[in-house]
């Protein structure tokens, strides 16, 4: 096979059929998934999806792992929430045809809140997605926000963006946003960082103007406006727990 779709799914029933939908002009789609309770296996199954079971230990992990279980010379990572236009999938083939690279970025238009989001940071958002199999893997000490690892060259890039429904609600944004804002912290950690009194009330306001003027967000309207908040308020958690772990130490 030149080329196999994987979707790494838990609890995904909502979005798993629209996603394999999306990615079946592939030769092969797996759904690596990591024990769900609701019906996402079934429902990828009865889609024709191949369906395996692997322990969940981190993101990295997961998609090594995955890279690993299928042995095509191409893989194409979809997340469940995220589709590919047949346009984008012309274009995959198209490069397939005659690769100059051993992975390949791809934008995505986000989805936040029910909106396109052309600015305020989440466009054009690359994700290196097409990977030749042998040729790449993720660094295990990246467990969020995945860095992937060539084993020679740089990437290319593709085109046409892939379709990514982000975040439903503000719940979903908060809870998703806790747990980045707890991890970022840890790294910074990690690599030496300590705050000063001020830094966590300044870097808020830094990271507004980047995200509202610099990244444009104003040309997203009062939908710019709240996410550029929000992420700043995120900015301040952030810093806030570096603090925290910089005087338990």
């Amino acid at each position: 096979m030149k080329l196999s779709a994987i979707i790494l799914t838990r609890n995904e029933e909502r979005h798993i059929a629209e996603c394999i939908a999306s990615v079946k002009w592939t030769d092969h789609v797996l759904v690596f998934d990591s024990g769900s309770t609701d019906r996402t296996c079934e429902i990828a199954a009865d889609c024709g999806a191949e369906v395996r079971f692997n322990e969940f230990h981190h993101y990295a992990q997961q998609r090594n792992d995955a890279l690993k279980a299928v042995d095509s010379e191409w893989v194409l990572f979809v997340d469940a929430d995220e589709r590919v236009t047949d346009t984008l999938a012309a274009e995959i083939w198209q490069t397939l045809d005659h690769p100059q690279h051993l992975g390949y970025w791809i934008p995505r238009h986000n989805y936040i809140f029910g909106k396109l989001t052309r600015y305020t940071g989440w466009y054009p958002d690359y994700q290196m997605r097409l990977l030749k199999r042998d040729g790449a893997h993720y660094d295990p000490e990246r467990q969020v926000h995945e860095l992937v690892i060539l084993s020679s060259g740089e990437a290319g890039y593709l085109k046409t963006p892939l379709v990514h429904y982000n975040y439903d609600n503000v719940a979903q944004f908060h809870k998703k946003q806790r747990r980045y804002a707890q991890y970022d912290a840890q790294i910074l950690y990690a690599a030496g960082v300590r705050p000063k009194i001020y830094t966590p009330y300044l870097q808020p306001f830094r990271h507004f103007k980047w995200r509202f003027f610099d990244l444009q967000g104003y040309k997203d309207g009062f939908h710019g406006l709240r996410l550029s908040l929000l992420m700043s308020w995120y900015e301040f958690r952030k810093y806030q727990q570096l603090k925290r772990l910089a005087s338990q130490r």
